[in-house]
């Protein structure tokens, strides 16, 4: 599996920013997308996650800002965030892997290449 990311940049504190991420090859062997971020100096974490039945998950740090979206017909996935603060600044990958159904528990297969975001005035 091939994951094409975009949609990083620079943006303001309170902005927004849409970030999307395409698949392509063995779409089967993997059962949600969603998306990592690793900020200078840190672990790379889970943002949020999503099946193809449509479960989310949302590391706590963004709930309420960000949402996931997935386009199955596209074999895309999207990650809209808002109200943008500079502690989410890091470098955002896209991932695909196997998870259980309601996504909390899963292990990553694939990676794409990081898309830089970056929250300054």
């Amino acid at each position: 599996v091939q994951l094409q990311a975009s949609g990083g940049g620079l943006v303001q504190p309170g902005g927004s920013l849409r970030l999307s991420c395409a698949a392509s090859g063995n779409i089967s062997s993997v059962n949600a997308m969603g998306w990592y971020r690793q900020a200078p100096g840190k672990q790379r974490d889970m943002v949020a996650i999503i099946s193809y039945g449509g479960y989310t998950d949302y590391a706590d740090s963004v709930k309420g800002r960000f949402t996931i979206s997935r386009d199955n017909a596209k074999n895309a996935v999207y990650l809209q965030m808002d109200s943008l603060n500079p502690e989410d600044t890091a470098v955002y990958y896209c991932a695909a892997g196997l998870f259980s159904q309601t996504v909390v528990v899963g292990t990553v297969r694939y990676w794409g290449q990081g898309t830089l975001v970056t929250v300054s005035s």
